[in-house]
């Protein structure tokens, strides 16, 4: 779209308004900031222990492993799982550093029909159809007990959104205290070249509303059920 006359139109109403035009917009400067203090200098354990002890109040199971023990941990959770055979996993570089590839050519040989995400065509369709979803945490809110996910073209929403279960694996080195250290992790990524993608979702475990007469029913309009699992990678 082509804007015409926009540099005359806005020095016009700057005149107008009596000052001269402004080409930036400054952030103000707050003397209280109680979102930096918040949590300030909390350690990755103490980080964990509080998004533990938030996911009993989100109804979300909580796991906890190390990258060799990844494995038969989420074969644990699978082992309990009752639903869907079909699952849907996001792609990308971590199925093969986190070792999660590996298990899922074993899902295959226990009956689980499994497809990982590729952004083509069948992708939404199966994901609605499929029992289980899986994604790994881009950034996580210890406080909230939200994982962060940057939907791209190995993650799509869908995942996370249509199957009646849901997984998050969470790398340790994602954790951050609360939602203002997160935008300034996807701030600083922007600052760096490294742009995010411009879809990013924030899930705070199963789905869940109190719309009708303050009753909070789980299970409304997605994942009736979901899973934390912890690795620590640092």
């Amino acid at each position: 779209m082509t804007v015409h006359n926009r540099t005359s139109f806005l020095d016009r109403v700057a005149e107008n308004l009596g000052r001269e035009r402004r080409t930036e917009v400054k952030p103000p400067v707050y003397s209280v900031q109680p979102q930096d203090r918040v949590f300030q200098g909390a350690t990755q354990d103490e980080l964990i222990e509080m998004l533990e002890a938030q996911c009993r109040v989100i109804h979300t199971s909580f796991e906890r492993t190390t990258q060799s023990g990844l494995a038969d941990t989420l074969n644990k959770v699978l082992a309990s799982f009752e639903g869907s055979k079909k699952v849907i996993s996001a792609g990308g570089p971590r199925l093969d550093d986190f070792g999660v590839r590996g298990i899922y050519e074993e899902l295959a040989e226990d009956d689980f029909d499994l497809r990982i995400w590729n952004d083509q065509e069948g992708d939404v369709a199966f994901a609605e159809q499929a029992g289980l979803g899986i994604v790994f945490s881009d950034i996580t809110l210890a406080e909230s007990g939200t994982v962060t996910l940057f939907n791209d073209s190995y993650n799509g929403r869908s995942i996370s959104l249509l199957p009646e279960t849901f997984i998050a694996i969470i790398p340790k080195s994602t954790l951050v205290p609360r939602m203002t250290q997160a935008a300034r992790v996807i701030h600083e990524q922007e600052q760096k070249g490294n742009p995010v993608s411009s879809c990013v979702s924030f899930i705070t475990g199963p789905s869940n509303s109190a719309d009708i007469e303050m009753n909070l029913i789980v299970g409304v309009h997605g994942p009736v059920k979901a899973t934390y699992i912890l690795v620590d990678d640092l």
